[in-house]
């Protein structure tokens, strides 16, 4: 409380001109879109990295062949269309004309095909599934390409237009050739605005002009699919994790675009009238502490299971959102709240008040004896910094000897692909979020996936969860979905997956001269203008 109590107080000091922020150079050029993202930058992979940020940044450099739509279906966009068999093993797609990437090349077959091969194994959800089925995925000529499979995929336009990581995005053949899990060191894409690495500064500033050549389908935009019509020329990504700054850079008019302040700041931010607020997605965000099931103690599902007793999702969600309970949730779920297949089975344990006893009795049947736990918490992102915060103190009441160690968001994002002991640098838990859009179903859903090796970083390893989660891809009807549904919840319940926080709303503001924002689970920059 005292975190809020000092940021509550910078805020009204800023707003007064009592406090004054770091200068800028002020954002008037109406062809220059200032914005700051949820986190520095650290690379444009998304598919060998996974942080949201990355996927946030490749949409403008990089297309996609299908994209999502506000009402959750794929639409084409890289694709001019498709046709498929009438049993459902062969998907022919055939690409848009005039397709260039940033370097003058046109797009083909051959890239696109390179581009899906490299993706495939990384995405634990729908990748691994089509290349399970996979007999064959053929370049035609220049346009056109197919998969021949060996059983039927029905999703298959859903993964290709998926917006959860790891993104599908089409580089070019002697980029996508790079080893899926080596970061490509070249970025060129043909989406709408290209990457300017001579200007990229890690931890300040990453800036992206537009592509002159990039030609936008004839249609209105819609999330990820549309026409993706740039109205500026410039975008300045600028890295400000002090939310006090950037609450006076946007207040000022040195930024434009705020992507997620703190719910703390908001009354500040509303008293401007020269500053929009709102709701940035209604599908909102699930907190996610993330366990390494492979190291001790969290190898043993005891020791997981006393996570459940020991925390209060109502603690965490105060503490990351505030005390305006129509902002949050607890989440007894997996799954995001009000869509279809949400379901609370098998979450009692993160119902009713917290059994610390029982906790402390559940570590000590696991084994654990005092062993150092490390915690590795991106202390420049507020929602991860706030989510460690809560767990030190929680574990702290348990008897666990916590290790935290307060890194930047790049450097937690390498070091959670370790396997390796506490002792080399590995590590037992650490933050993140899932958008709502990303835990509607399991589709693109890489955090419910328990396949081992091939899950997401935690490596969780539960054979009854992944038979659940095929016999849902094969489920008829939404009745059968839902049954099949509950069991998963209740099965990753009981494996303990992963430890959701809570489900929250987040705010996203920006500059009065700015039109056409529009409300989804990650910024979008087609469509805006500056006046």
């Amino acid at each position: 409380m005292r975190r809020r109590d000092f940021l509550l107080s910078t805020g009204t000091a800023l707003a007064s001109g009592a406090l004054a922020a770091p200068r800028l150079a002020r954002a008037q050029d109406a062809g220059v879109l200032r914005f700051v993202p949820q986190a520095d930058l650290p690379n444009l992979d998304a598919v060998a990295g996974t942080q949201l940020v990355v996927r946030n940044a490749s949409l403008l450099v990089f297309d996609m062949l299908y994209g999502l739509g506000a009402d959750l279906q794929p639409k084409p966009q890289m694709c001019e269309g498709h046709e498929t068999s009438a049993d459902g093993l062969t998907w022919s797609f055939r690409l848009r004309p005039g397709l260039k990437f940033h370097d003058g090349e046109p797009v083909r077959s051959a890239d696109v095909v390179a581009s899906i091969r490299r993706w495939m194994p990384r995405d634990s959800s729908m990748g691994q599934m089509i290349q399970a089925r996979l007999e064959a995925l053929e370049v035609v000529d220049d346009r056109n390409f197919r998969f021949r499979l060996k059983q039927p995929f029905p999703k298959m336009l859903y993964a290709l237009g998926k917006s959860n990581t790891p993104l599908l995005v089409i580089m070019p053949e002697r980029i996508a050739s790079t080893d899926p899990y080596t970061q490509i060191k070249e970025y060129v894409g043909s989406g709408p605005m290209r990457f300017k690495r001579d200007e990229w500064m890690a931890g300040s500033r990453a800036v992206f002009e537009r592509f002159e050549d990039y030609q936008p389908r004839d249609e209105a935009p819609d999330w990820l699919a549309g026409g993706k019509r740039m109205l500026v020329d410039r975008i300045e990504w600028i890295t400000m994790p002090d939310p006090a700054t950037a609450l006076g850079a946007l207040q000022n008019g040195e930024v434009d675009w705020w992507e997620n302040p703190l719910a703390d700041l908001v009354p500040v931010l509303k008293s401007n009238r020269n500053v929009t607020v709102e709701i940035a997605d209604p599908l909102g965000n699930i907190g996610v502490l993330r366990i390494n099931h492979l190291l001790p103690p969290f190898n043993n599902v005891l020791a997981r299971q006393a996570l459940q007793y020991a925390a209060s999702q109502e603690d965490y969600m105060r503490a990351l959102v505030g005390e305006d309970e129509a902002l949050w949730k607890t989440l007894p779920s997996f799954f995001t709240p009000g869509t279809p297949l949400y379901t609370e089975a098998g979450g009692e344990r993160l119902k009713g008040p917290r059994q610390y006893d029982k906790a402390r009795e559940l570590l000590k049947q696991a084994g654990y004896n005092g062993e150092k736990v490390v915690m590795l918490v991106a202390a420049d992102v507020p929602t991860t910094k706030v989510q460690g915060d809560v767990t030190a103190d929680m574990l702290g009441r348990i008897g666990v000897n916590v290790d935290y160690q307060a890194l930047d968001w790049g450097t937690v994002g390498s070091r959670r692909t370790s396997k390796k002991p506490v002792s080399e640098g590995g590590w037992n838990i650490f933050f993140s979020w899932h958008g709502g859009v990303d835990c509607i179903n399991p589709a693109p859903y890489k955090g419910i996936s328990a396949s081992g090796d091939k899950a997401w970083f935690g490596w969780p390893s539960n054979a009854e969860a992944e038979r659940l989660i095929g016999a849902w891809y094969e489920a008829p009807d939404l009745a059968a979905e839902k049954t099949i549904i509950a069991d998963l919840n209740r099965v990753s319940m009981d494996n303990v997956t992963y430890l959701p926080t809570g489900f929250f709303l987040g705010y996203t503001a920006w500059r009065q001269k700015l039109s056409g924002v529009v409300k989804a689970p990650f910024p979008l920059f087609w469509g805006v203008k500056k006046a």
